[in-house]
């Protein structure tokens, strides 16, 4: 299939310097929990950006000198010449589909707490960090700015000696020369401080020694444009970018070779905005300033996944090229997709931040709900578009349940070759809880979940789906299948049990007419009284959107969380700040930091959680968002009878996704995806052994081959 001749221009080559880009493709700096320590998931995983058609494939940040410590979140470092054989591999990765290697070289200045090294951090002027506890820095002397800047150029050495193509001077999210623009963070007074020509004096000295020293490598910038008003930016003391944020490009713009333009500092929820608050492209009316003020190329981030969107933007003058971090982890082969004409096949981007939760934990390997593989392709040698042949094609397989779990296992599956596998759902429609959760306010990219998995199922696999039938137990035993996988999901729980209490809440009754859970409202319609309750005790999106529901519906709402604010893992994704304002304009009451212990007559007694002091909230309907309960009585039945299940011919049964254990949706995802890549294995329950990198004591390159061998994982790279 050929593309459409429009999406052309977005595989015309750049000039960048003394580089080509081959596209317009620009994989921006993101983190995956690799950094330096992983050097085989680092490459693998940014290998794969570069056979899937990104032109150009960058680190995270990654740190020039021992003082810029982020522990226990994950960078990459290239400060010693181990730093530069490990990222090295990277470069080769990229270098070998041919694509161009970036990287982000960073000073992270007070937010470098140094927790593992234990050096004092260095800034220009000495100001506790906005959020990380007990930081500060050493106001810095002329001689200590001479060193530093001597510091990223030896950073930008190294790198060039590791293979990198492009090297980006980060100046954003907390660093040094950040630090020097911003009026918020610069209260010098000699020439590194006041005026605007002044507070750029760093920055242009370290470029124009850069370019004293490196003429092989295009050097450009990552810039936040707008650092945004109060509140959810720095207002007047940050940046705006008809004014500074100009300014600032034409300043450098002699030095550089590309921007690589954003918006936002620390509360980086409005540039890494979940779909839930922002369209696609939603930074345009900030960072199209950039390309009036730049002769060079301009790089544009903003959750890119249509190409009529990415054509739109540079088309109207606003970019050159298309920055993406979400939606090259989505699909590493979005280019290549757009490039061949094959729209159906793009694994788009939600946009729910599961992969921003990983790093605001301080760094784990990524995870992505639509891209299960995503993290995986050194440690368990999984490719997102490559499936291991099975070798028992014609095996019977039913999968019970066609959620988020159930459509990945029965779609890799098939597309691994099983000819016999039918996948039976008991609604009329696929997708499971996500059926109706994409139907929430502003959820509805989420139901790319379930279309691009059926696109897949329904054009490239024998799988069947079977609608309207809700299988039993007799059912089960006789439908003819030698394995069985169930992915049943799970349902809210109507009685009020939770993680807080570990205990029901009094009077909580689901079955009572004024008592509801989020199923019983959305799916069946269950009717709500005037004033609602929500207690939420969930630590997800749940609670509050069933508020922001309730309210949008008219009824007086009242919020209670035994959080701080809304749901704690909002925080970790970047919707916290938004959701909590949002339930603030619709009116919504918002109890904090209490428990619900009771419900009765009307009357909930809720208990503050530090003083124990008990309060009463009147109530018409309460809703309960408490915890999820996993279906799995077939399941566990089945198991239980094992002589009924050979006689009916069932060889093995398998339970996945919140059938097994309630989770986030990717969990369910990786979870189907798991089993049915691991299927042929003696016991497709126990996860294969992966690869670790670690260190090991006495070890030689050998060692670390063997390693692999003995696990039976072929490495991607």
């Amino acid at each position: 299939m050929a593309r459409e001749k429009r999406h052309d221009i977005l595989f015309e080559p750049i000039k960048l310097g003394p580089k080509t880009l081959k596209n317009r493709f620009w994989q921006v700096p993101h983190c995956n929990g690799a950094g330096s320590d992983k050097p085989g998931m680092q490459a693998s995983f940014r290998g794969m950006k570069a056979e899937g058609g990104w032109g150009a494939v960058f680190t995270e940040v990654c740190f020039i000198t021992h003082d810029s410590d982020i522990h226990p979140w994950v960078g990459s470092k290239i400060i010693d010449e181990g730093d530069v054989r490990n990222l090295s591999l990277m470069c080769d990765s990229i270098h070998a589909h041919g694509g161009l290697a970036g990287v982000e070289l960073t000073h992270a200045t007070s937010f470098g707490f140094n927790a593992e090294t234990r050096e004092p951090a260095r800034a220009a002027s000495q100001i506790p960090h906005e959020f990380e506890p007990m930081a500060s820095a050493r106001a810095m002397t002329i001689k200590e700015i001479r060193q530093i800047q001597r510091e990223h150029v030896d950073g930008a050495l190294r790198a060039r000696a590791a293979g990198f193509d492009l090297l980006t001077l980060f100046v954003g999210l907390a660093t040094i020369p950040q630090h020097f623009l911003y009026r918020s963070h610069n209260k010098r007074t000699d020439e590194y401080g006041g005026s605007f020509e002044n507070r750029c004096r760093f920055t242009r000295e370290l470029l124009e020694m850069m370019r004293e020293e490196i003429d092989d490598c295009a050097i450009g910038i990552r810039f936040p444009i707008d650092t945004l008003p109060e509140p959810f930016g720095l207002g007047d003391l940050g940046t705006k970018a008809e004014d500074e944020g100009v300014a600032f490009i034409k300043a450098m713009d002699d030095l550089v070779d590309y921007w690589d333009i954003n918006i936002g500092t620390l509360n980086w929820g409005e540039d890494a905005g979940s779909s839930r608050f922002f369209d696609s492209n939603h930074q345009a009316q900030y960072t199209q300033h950039a390309k009036k003020a730049s002769k060079k190329p301009v790089i544009n981030v903003g959750r890119f996944t249509d190409p009529e969107v990415m054509i739109k933007a540079i088309n109207s003058g606003q970019c050159d090229i298309i920055g993406a971090a979400r939606p090259s982890i989505a699909d590493p082969f979005l280019p290549k997709k757009i490039e061949e004409g094959r729209y159906n096949d793009i694994r788009e981007c939600i946009g729910c931040n599961i992969c921003v939760s990983r790093w605001e934990k301080g760094g784990p390997p990524i995870w992505c709900t639509q891209n299960p593989t995503s993290g995986e392709e050194y440690r368990r040698g999984w490719h997102p578009e490559k499936y291991i042949p099975t070798k028992n094609p014609d095996l019977p397989i039913v999968v019970v349940g066609a959620g988020p779990a159930g459509l990945e296992c029965a779609m890799t599956l098939g597309l691994r070759g099983y000819n016999t596998v039918h996948l039976i759902e008991a609604e009329a429609e696929i997708g499971g809880h996500l059926r109706w959760v994409s139907k929430l306010p502003n959820f509805g990219a989420w139901k790319r979940v379930i279309d691009w998995r059926e696109t897949q199922i329904r054009t490239k696999t024998n799988v069947q789906i079977i609608l309207n039938n809700r299988l039993n137990y007799q059912d089960v035993l006789e439908c003819g299948a030698e394995r069985i996988v169930f992915a049943t999901g799970s349902n809210w729980d109507e009685t009020g049990m939770s993680s807080l209490l570990h205990d029901y809440i009094a009077g909580a009754d689901a079955s009572k007419p004024e008592i509801c859970n989020p199923e019983q409202y959305c799916v069946h319609g269950k009717k709500l009284g005037k004033r609602v309750l929500v207690i939420d005790n969930d630590p997800y999106y749940m609670g509050s959107a069933m508020a922001e529901l309730i309210a949008e519906n008219g009824h007086e709402v009242t919020y209670a969380t035994y959080g701080e604010t809304v749901g704690p893992y909002l925080r970790l994704v970047l919707e916290e700040q938004r959701m909590l304002m949002r339930l603030l304009e619709l009116g919504v009451t918002t109890i904090h930091q209490h428990v619900a212990v009771a419900v009765e007559n009307g009357n909930a007694t809720l208990v503050d959680i530090w003083k124990g002091e008990e309060m009463t909230v009147e109530y018409d309907s309460i809703m309960l968002v408490t915890h999820r309960t996993s279906n799995c009585d077939l399941y566990d039945q089945l198991q239980g009878s094992p002589d009924e299940m050979s006689n009916a011919g069932i060889k093995s049964i398998h339970l996945i996704g919140d059938a097994h254990t309630p989770n986030v949706i990717a969990q369910a995802t990786f979870s189907g995806t798991r089993l049915a890549r691991e299927f042929d294995s003696d016991n497709p329950d126990q996860h294969k052994p992966f690869i670790r990198e670690r260190r090991l004591i006495n070890a030689t390159e050998k060692d670390y081959q063997l390693d692999a061998e003995v696990i039976k994982v072929k490495p991607y790279h």
